[in-house]
């Protein structure tokens, strides 16, 4: 079914942090558009208390994951803990070693792939 390695992350958003993270979540974007090729989705949605945040992401292979993984980490990890406390993170396709071990670390849940499509 491909090589393209997706996930859901829920954060909780820390008490008034709303407009900083929002900041941060656009910053973010801009970045991922410039310096990850690989990014195929990249959406952030809030609930309507904005104290929630489900960011969807679709990379295209491990290799591109890791480009954007290595960019959050040097760039904006920090900040992003600050305002955001994960949750839950669902990780879908097929990532591989390099794509896992940092992803476990945030007590991802990792689906298998069985059978389906995308277009």
């Amino acid at each position: 079914m491909g090589e393209h390695v997706h996930w859901m992350l829920e954060v909780a958003l820390k008490n008034g942090a709303a407009e900083d993270f929002k900041a941060l979540m656009h910053e973010m974007v801009e970045a991922t558009k410039k310096d990850a090729p690989g990014a195929l989705i990249y959406e952030w949605s809030f609930d309507e208390a904005e104290t929630a945040c489900h960011i969807y992401e679709r990379y295209a292979d491990s290799p591109a994951t890791m480009v954007h993984l290595n960019n959050f980490g040097t760039k904006f990890a920090g900040r992003f803990m600050q305002y955001a406390q994960p949750t839950r993170m669902t990780v879908y396709g097929a990532p591989d070693e390099t794509v896992t071990a940092p992803l476990k670390r945030l007590n991802a849940t990792f689906m298998h792939e069985l059978d389906g499509f995308a277009w």
